[in-house]
């Protein structure tokens, strides 16, 4: 039977939100200290929940005695290999149903390929308990010993009490990584740092500074209607790959998809300045550019792939609009009108890439000027830059 195992002291902790852990690492952490104060002899432990992520199935926390807690994200294709299919978790995720293996017993089923590795390594008790979340989900925590004696009927009994606490406040957790997984895959990193902070309401803007990024695809009308669907929607995402990790790379933000337009910010900051936040979407635009030129056309023709885009700097309104209870965090202003035009011009001068006189004052690097315009709806002509190398390579 072995000692009793008091696990009043963490039930009432988890109870309470394990308000003193910051992280679902710290949480797991603290609670496999006091279970071990409590007299369960625990060697690892791991607890696997499943998200909503657009690239993964699921995180897992793994804790050892004496090392910090590892955190493993698992992508979706993880879900294809023996290591998920033959797992004693996957087993238990499916059926909801508890799993314990006695290894330190000879006749113990090594049903699972894991079992004989943990037995290798010296693991005498595996058990693996479901999680099960309010929604129906079921997620797991496995616990492990090396005890010569294994786990006593009061650890197990302990780890069955502690395992829908757990529960709870692993669900709580999730949602909460969930919300601002899901704000920052639609709205962007700052957009949902500013609605999970409550801004909410329409109307609800403020005043920024920032480079401001328009993009468009050339010919995209002609490639939709000439192709099937799905072929223009993998070329589209492919297209977007070319830009969206140049710009976050620099620091930027995607605020929307415009069919095959694109619209991002490069706030200016306290720690960056004009001239920092003008060099890195200068930067951006040339990897975005080289990026989009190895891009194969679904036509099978051998012409590159064209694409048009402004840069622009100015002040831009940065909040909620919209009608009813439906939102959108955008931006606008004159700064995105005029960078819109200028996309417009950049199709005309037969250009990649064009920027604005302001951005250009800002440029850390020499851009060539390719003249004044009279844009529609812009009171001034503008002078107009574009890339050097862009027109050495005309």
């Amino acid at each position: 039977m072995g000692r009793m195992v008091d696990t009043g002291p963490v039930m009432r902790w988890l109870i309470d939100g394990a308000r003193t852990a910051a992280t679902p690492q710290a949480v797991l952490a603290q609670l496999c200290r006091e279970l071990v104060d409590a007299g369960v002899p625990l060697e690892r432990v791991a607890v696997f929940v499943r998200t909503l992520h657009p690239d993964l199935m699921g995180r897992s926390f793994r804790w050892r005695p004496g090392a910090e807690v590892q955190v493993n994200e698992a992508p979706f294709d993880f879900v294809g290999t023996d290591e998920y299919r033959l797992s004693p978790v996957v087993a238990t995720m499916t059926s909801g149903t508890s799993i314990r293996r006695r290894l330190l017993d000879p006749g113990c089923p090594l049903d699972f390929p894991i079992l004989a590795q943990f037995r290798e390594e010296g693991i005498t008790d595996y058990l693996v308990l479901p999680l099960f979340f309010s929604n129906g989900e079921i997620h797991c925590a496995s616990w492990a010993t090396s005890a010569p004696e294994g786990f006593s009927d009061a650890a197990v009994a302990a780890l069955r009490a502690v395992a829908p606490a757990l529960a709870r406040i692993a669900e709580i957790r999730a949602l909460h990584r969930i919300a601002g997984t899901l704000l920052d895959t639609y709205v962007g990193q700052r957009s949902g740092e500013r609605i999970l902070a409550g801004q909410i309401r329409r109307g609800h803007t403020e005043t920024i500074a920032a480079a401001v990024w328009l993009s468009d695809l050339r010919g995209f009308t002609q490639l939709t209607d000439a192709l099937p669907t799905e072929a223009v929607i993998g070329f589209l995402n492919r297209y977007f790959d070319c830009q969206v990790p140049a710009i976050a790379a620099e620091g930027g933000e995607v605020l929307k998809f415009m069919g095959d337009g694109l619209l991002a910010i490069f706030p200016i900051e306290r720690e960056r300045d004009a001239r920092a936040v003008c060099a890195a979407a200068l930067s951006a635009a040339r990897a975005a550019r080289a990026a989009v030129g190895k891009l194969e056309r679904l036509d099978g023709s051998e012409d590159s792939v064209r694409f048009g885009l402004a840069l622009h700097i100015g002040d831009v309104l940065y909040g909620n609009v919209g009608g009813g209870n439906r939102l959108d965090f955008t931006t606008i202003g004159p700064a995105v009108n005029l960078a819109a035009r200028l996309e417009r011009l950049a199709r005309d001068l037969g250009r990649t890439v064009v920027v604005s006189g302001d951005f250009a004052g800002h440029a850390p690097t020499t851009l060539e000027r390719l003249g004044d315009y009279a844009l529609r709806g812009v009171a001034a002509a503008q002078t107009v830059f574009g890339l050097p190398e862009e027109a050495a390579a005309a």
